[in-house]
């Protein structure tokens, strides 16, 4: 089944159809979805993606459901054809291509003429790792997602905010635009290679250490290391400035300093497990941990230059150690197959999404941490709105607690929406 979040544009033909997720819904229902949805994009202040005749549009419109047929291969040459469009056929979802081409309204994907495209990454909430979660839940952490991805975007590719779109998806996660002709014209490969980095796999620790000869800089056997005998090498961390190298020179200090905090039968467990280090040396190393200007400067000059005997073998287990939980903590979790697809349709931001009634809403990246989609993301009004309830239910909507069974009820409209939309509900009773 293909996901409505995003739609991959392979497909030579002119719609498909699909199994819809949710329940069904009867045709009265059908029809206010439609004049609710018509009704809002009437009064809707739509912001155009950029170059927006350039690209393929698709929409599935509540007629067919619970079959979804999207309808595809639309262009529009200017935003007075489309608003028309959209508030006539008022569609239960909105989608445009990531890319650009010369003949964006061609039938076949081989008469396009593909021009470049969007780089485009999306956090979904079943993509990621960890057991299922209340649909609150899921998105407090694929947000969490979405702002380490936000810090790998400005500060390790150095993407303006300007040229960066965040938008929440509708439903279970979230979109990143990355407006930039730098990388428009990235093909498949190059574009799965930063989800890579991204993600933080294929880490290799071996990259970040570098052993250098004591030349003369502070390092071992100095007056820092009082009493301690010189040590003729010292190892830095590679690249501790930025990047994945600045995240395991952090990683690496919080291990220390937090290790040095336990009960001493607790401390470097792992060290002594894995007969890394003895008694001795981890009490040296301990006395290294517990120093707050030795660990600084880990993170502000990459030294690793710990002063115990067999020093090389600790800071390559604890290194390794490092990449291997970063890359699974600090990595972002994207869904490398939407980066990866360079004809890709995804929604649009500004529409509303057919199977939760929310707004595809594009924030900031400074709204991001406090952002929440079951408040804010709401398109429609407390009017008390009659619905019929065909299961039982339980969702948090506006800051308030719904459990409601099969019958009749009244609901503020945009719970009785997104019950509609979800196939929990039918209009009227």
């Amino acid at each position: 089944m293909k996901n409505l979040d995003e739609i991959s544009c392979c497909t030579q033909i002119v719609c498909f159809s699909v199994k819809k997720e949710a329940g069904s819904m009867d045709d009265f229902t059908k029809r206010f979805l439609k004049a609710k949805f018509q009704s809002h994009y009437k009064k809707s202040d739509l912001k155009m993606p950029p170059s927006f005749t350039a690209r393929e549009w698709g929409f599935i419109s509540f007629d067919p459901m619970p079959e979804v047929i999207m309808k595809r291969h639309k262009s529009f040459g200017s935003f007075s054809e489309f608003s028309e469009y959209l508030t006539g056929m008022a569609p239960a979802h909105v989608y445009y291509s990531v890319a650009y081409y010369d003949s964006p309204g061609a039938p076949r994907m081989d008469q396009k003429g593909w021009k470049g495209a969007d780089l485009i990454f999306d956090l979904d909430a079943d993509h990621l790792p960890g057991a299922k979660r209340t649909y609150s839940d899921m998105l407090d952490h694929v947000k969490a997602e979405s702002i380490k991805l936000a810090d790998f975007l400005v500060n390790d590719f150095d993407f303006s905010e300007d040229s960066i779109e965040l938008v929440f998806s509708g439903g279970r996660g979230y979109h990143f635009h990355v407006y930039d002709d730098k990388i428009a014209a990235l093909d498949s490969a190059e574009r799965r290679e930063i989800v890579n980095y991204i993600s933080g796999r294929d880490l290799d620790f071996k990259f970040f250490l570098k052993e250098v000869s004591m030349d003369g800089d502070a390092g071992a056997g100095t007056s820092e290391f009082k009493g301690m005998r010189k040590i003729p090498t010292k190892w830095i961390l590679e690249g501790y400035e930025s990047g994945w190298g600045k995240r395991i020179a952090g990683y690496v200090a919080d291990y220390l300093r937090s290790e040095v905090q336990k009960e001493k039968k607790e401390m470097f467990k792992d060290l002594k497990e894995n007969k890394i280090a003895g008694e001795t040396t981890l009490e040296k190393l301990a006395k290294f941990a517990s120093d707050d200007a030795l660990l600084a400067e880990i993170t502000e000059k990459g030294r690793l230059d710990f002063p115990v005997k067999d020093f090389k073998k600790i800071i390559e287990y604890i290194v390794q150690k490092t990449v291997a939980e970063l890359g699974v903590d600090a990595g972002a979790s994207v869904d490398e197959p939407v980066t990866g697809d360079i004809k890709r349709l995804i929604r649009f931001p500004g529409s509303l999404h057919g199977g939760s009634g929310f707004e595809v809403q594009t924030i900031t990246l400074e709204q991001l941490p406090n952002y929440n989609p079951l408040t804010d993301a709401l398109a429609f009004g407390g009017q008390m709105t009659k619905v019929r309830i065909t299961r039982p239910f339980s969702f948090l909507l506006n800051g308030q607690d719904f459990a409601v069974t099969e019958g009749n009820t009244e609901l503020p409209e945009y719970a009785a929406v997104y019950l509609m939309c979800r196939g929990v509900a039918n209009y009227g009773y």
